[in-house]
């Protein structure tokens, strides 16, 4: 389901949700009023689209609270989760990579409150903010990386180093601590664990339910925490 219109939900947004955030970092005040002046909020339910794989790329996202699941279509129509994105950052630059369409959809992994502008202004947020165009290319090239360093693990390793790596990578980008771990901080299925691993729900069950006996892990109505980090850096590394 694709997300409500985007829209301008407060009177005036305030400098200081952007003065801490990588593109923005570098700016004075004025210069960040001038952007969020241009920019429309809105919040968006878990499991509602962003935007879609193939739309036409007309707006750009900032991500200022929860969580986006970034998916792609297979050619035999499924959908695999790609990365997670966490707040703090932008999603959406097409524009950047040098197409008008979105190269994947965005999927609302939790409740989310995003900024958006229309892509035509950004040409210009790149040629007149110091620090915009750095730190976004820095953004893109650590998805990248990210990416790519899954592609090695699924050539390279085995079923349980790619789920100890997907759990210790959520963690390190989304977790949050709780009495007895560390918590992904949005909910996210045993389906969704196995398509960023590339193996079965079947596979990622039986693992879970083991470290689950050893203590390890925790899993419970979409939740999962991890309890003992330093064992599953262990298993990640084979």
């Amino acid at each position: 389901m694709n997300a409500p219109a985007t829209r301008k939900i407060f009177p005036r947004l305030d400098e200081s949700l952007l003065t801490h955030l990588p593109p923005f970092s570098k700016l004075e005040a004025r210069q960040i009023r001038t952007i969020l002046d241009q920019a429309s909020a809105k919040r968006i339910e878990p499991g509602i689209a962003v935007f879609e794989e193939g739309a036409p790329a007309d707006r750009f996202y900032m991500l200022l609270d929860g969580y986006v699941r970034v998916m792609r279509i297979t050619e035999t129509g499924e959908q695999v989760t790609a990365l997670h994105v966490p707040a703090g950052q932008l999603i959406g630059i097409a524009t950047a990579l040098g197409k008008d369409t979105y190269p994947a959809t965005a999927i609302a992994a939790s409740e989310v409150l995003a900024l958006s502008w229309p892509a035509r202004l950004w040409t210009s947020f790149v040629a007149d903010y110091d620090g915009f165009a750095t730190e976004t290319y820095k953004t893109v090239g650590d998805r990248l990386g990210e990416m790519q360093s899954r592609i090695v693990e699924m050539a390279t390793q085995q079923v349980e180093q790619r789920v100890a790596n997907a759990l210790l990578r959520l963690i390190n980008q989304t977790g949050r601590k709780v009495a007895d771990g560390i918590e992904i901080d949005f909910p996210i299925t045993r389906q969704d664990l196995s398509e960023l691993t590339a193996t079965t729900l079947h596979t990622v069950s039986r693992l879970l339910s083991g470290w689950e006996k050893q203590g390890l892990v925790h899993s419970k109505r979409k939740r999962i925490t991890v309890r003992d980090a330093h064992a599953l850096v262990v298993l990640s590394q084979g």
